[in-house]
């Protein structure tokens, strides 16, 4: 084979190159620009101007905060220091740094160093036997030239990688504490909800008390059927029965909030009195290209969609020539006080080219390209995604006040039509069902309004996940890690 032509002579005879230098020289230009900084889907995703919502106030960056539930914070402390699932997630993110330093490396030279002794024994006839002995040492040093830019664009999407992989944790722990403040107020729920069915458990009890006095009465006296009494004590059995559902919901709400902080189920969560918080001012909301880059989610979707165009980079520049140095030095003696007495050293350049491969490089180029487009669409998906997010989140606060309203409107009335109902059955005898109904009526709007307060306060939480933000983590220790990242 005959050697490359230099560069040297490539200057002095542009005329003659060779096509084969020639595509690789394009090849090299193309893959010097061949970087992404900042993915654009403004052809599949237009986002508006505005949300349909804006608020006044700034939230705070751990959102949570703007609640001012002292016991909803000391729980997030908690949840954030030793919940599984985040430190997951900064297990994940310590493997993709590691595999992004591994990436680098390559970058850099090698030395490798060895070392050898032996000894022979030789016996001839009619002379005897001799012997000898060897000691020796030697450095090889070696290191790929990066022509193509092979190497930094795989070094680059490992580091894109593991800056996603950041991202990822960001967006773990705003899930994590997204769900912390949904079960914290589905159990306040819970335990709201007994007070009420408490209240109406003794209503009712101490109504059918009176009716059973009255059943009691002579014939003439009685004013209450037997029908009258049975339906009575089946309304106080039905709210006996949702306090036995009220208290397993709790229990259980109990045991997802002890998993989610790290901790195992505890059978007597420790809760002090609380109740559901008054909604805060309604944050700002912003502009949505820029508030939906603070979304951890998004910046990772970005980060990879630019490995991947990296990734598409090294996969090119795989199907080039690749050149390497080699240095190598030797010495060896009869003993190690004579190890220098005799040495070598040489350095040798080995370039290296693919012929046939079966089309195994080009299909790993399709394949990175299809994975490039993959995660251009992904990227799309994820904007649309946080922008309906975003938009349920307000949409849905706004409907639940109007709901809220209505229920306090409808529980004004059913109160006025409960105590219409007793009176008539009392001085005019009218059928109880009628009472019957007007109770259950009330009594239901009563844990309704307050099952629609949580709702409304989770509506809000989902805003504030929607929002995203940097919740300012701070990365436990990693016995014997380096988190760093090379630098790109």
């Amino acid at each position: 084979m005959t050697a490359p032509p230099t560069h040297d002579s490539l200057a002095r005879r542009p005329q003659r190159r060779p096509p084969a230098m020639e595509g690789a020289l394009l090849a090299l230009l193309v893959l010097a620009g061949c970087r992404v900084n900042a993915p654009s889907t403004a052809s599949s995703v237009v986002l508006p101007a505005a949300f349909s919502s804006r608020g006044q106030v700034v939230a705070p960056a751990r959102w949570w905060r703007a609640l001012e539930d002292e016991q909803l914070n000391a729980l997030m402390e908690r949840a954030l220091t030793g919940s599984l699932d985040l430190l997951t997630a900064w297990d994940r993110l310590a493997q993709a740094e590691a595999l992004a330093r591994r990436a680098g490396a390559e970058l850099e030279p090698s030395l490798t160093g060895e070392a050898d002794l032996s000894r022979t024994r030789t016996r001839t006839d009619g002379v005897g036997t001799a012997s000898a002995t060897r000691v020796g040492a030697g450095l090889i040093a070696g290191y790929e030239v990066d022509l193509w830019r092979r190497v930094r664009a795989t070094r680059d999407a490992a580091a894109l990688a593991a800056r996603a992989s950041r991202e990822d944790v960001g967006a773990t722990a705003l899930l994590l504490t997204a769900q912390v403040a949904s079960t914290w107020y589905r159990l306040l729920d819970q335990i709201g909800q007994l007070a009420v069915l408490d209240e109406q458990l003794r209503v009712n009890q101490e109504y059918l008390d009176l009716m059973t006095f009255r059943f009691e009465r002579p014939a003439v006296e009685r004013k209450v059927s037997l029908v009258d009494l049975l339906q009575q004590r089946q309304l106080v059995e039905a709210t006996r029965a949702e306090k036995h559902r009220a208290e397993a919901a709790r229990r259980v709400l109990e045991h997802q909030l002890a998993v989610l902080i790290g901790a195992a189920p505890d059978p007597e969560m420790a809760v002090a009195d609380a109740t559901l918080p008054n909604l805060p001012p309604l944050p700002q909301t912003g502009v949505p290209a820029e508030v939906l880059r603070q979304r951890p989610d998004i910046r990772a979707a970005e980060l990879r969609l630019e490995a991947a165009s990296r990734e598409v980079a090294a996969a090119i520049a795989n199907r080039f020539p690749r050149l390497s140095l080699t240095a190598r030095a030797e010495a060896w003696g009869d003993s190690a006080r004579g190890l220098f007495d005799n040495w070598l050293a040489s350095l040798a350049a080995n370039l290296t080219a693919p012929l046939l491969d079966g089309g195994l490089r080009a299909a790993e180029v399709d394949r990175t390209r299809a994975v490039a487009a993959e995660r251009l669409h992904a990227y799309g998906r994820v904007l649309l995604d946080a922008m309906r997010e975003v938009e349920d989140a307000l949409v849905q606060e706004r409907q639940q006040v109007l709901l809220l309203a209505s229920l306090e409107e409808q529980i004004s009335l059913a109160t006025r039509a409960a105590d219409q109902a007793r009176e008539r059955y009392i001085s005019a005898g009218e059928d109880y069902l009628r009472v019957l109904t007007a109770i259950v009526a009330q009594q239901r709007l009563q844990r309704d309004r307050l099952t629609a307060k949580r709702q409304l306060i989770e509506f809000r939480i989902a805003l504030y996940q929607a929002l995203g933000g940097d919740l300012g983590l701070a990365r436990p220790a990693e016995p014997g890690g380096d988190p760093r990242i090379p630098d790109r």
